[in-house]
């Protein structure tokens, strides 16, 4: 991993949640792990806002649960769902307002070998596995080993963070509705870079 990259700081993530939802594309996420450094690059995002989003984990207000997404932007909102796996979101916006991106998939870069054993717990990876590695929530959180005790983490901080690059240009931006929701359906809140192999799924 290029060292001279910077982290992003918190004026990126308490923006418009479209705007940093589009932006995250491209940015490179790392997890510390006691030195040993994994990292990928966003590849596909959704965006929820629980002001008018009914799919959003924040649309019935405040709970133990989401209290992490109505801080200011720039803090790591982790869940569990379908009792099998968790997933992890990017707060976003001024504080009080419960937005945030769920991180849908990521090219992997640096300790592929890591993820590989989390995932597969085995060394061995073939063709279809390496492109499955990390091409869906639940999926980067067991690649990464991103669970409960994560919530609330700091992404300003030294464990995980983001670090920035280059934003993707608008055309290779593709925009669609969100998948895997039962509500809020036609919000085109779902954004991922045209023709990467990691996205989860390609329309």
């Amino acid at each position: 991993m290029n060292k001279t990259l910077k982290k992003l700081p918190r004026s990126f993530y308490t923006r418009n949640l479209l705007i940093v939802a589009k932006e995250l594309l491209g940015k490179i996420i790392v997890k510390n792990d006691d030195g040993k450094i994994i990292s990928g690059r966003i590849v596909e995002v959704e965006a929820y806002d629980g002001s008018i989003d009914e799919a959003a984990h924040t649309f019935s207000g405040k709970t133990q649960r989401n209290e992490v997404m109505f801080k200011e932007g720039g803090y790591l909102y982790v869940y569990f769902t379908y009792g099998n796996h968790f997933c992890s979101n990017v707060v976003t916006g001024k504080e009080g307002r419960g937005t945030a991106v769920l991180i849908r998939a990521v090219e992997p870069l640096d300790g592929i070998d890591i993820m590989v054993k989390n995932r597969y717990k085995r060394v061995l990876l073939n063709e279809k596995e390496k492109y499955n590695l990390t091409s869906g929530p639940g999926k980067i959180c067991s690649a990464f080993g991103i669970e409960r005790k994560h919530y609330g983490l700091d992404l300003t901080g030294n464990e995980i963070y983001l670090l920035n690059q280059p934003k993707i240009a608008a055309y290779k931006i593709v925009i669609t509705k969100r998948i895997g929701i039962k509500k809020s359906v036609d919000l085109p809140w779902r954004f991922y870079i045209k023709d990467n192999p990691y996205v989860s799924r390609k329309w």
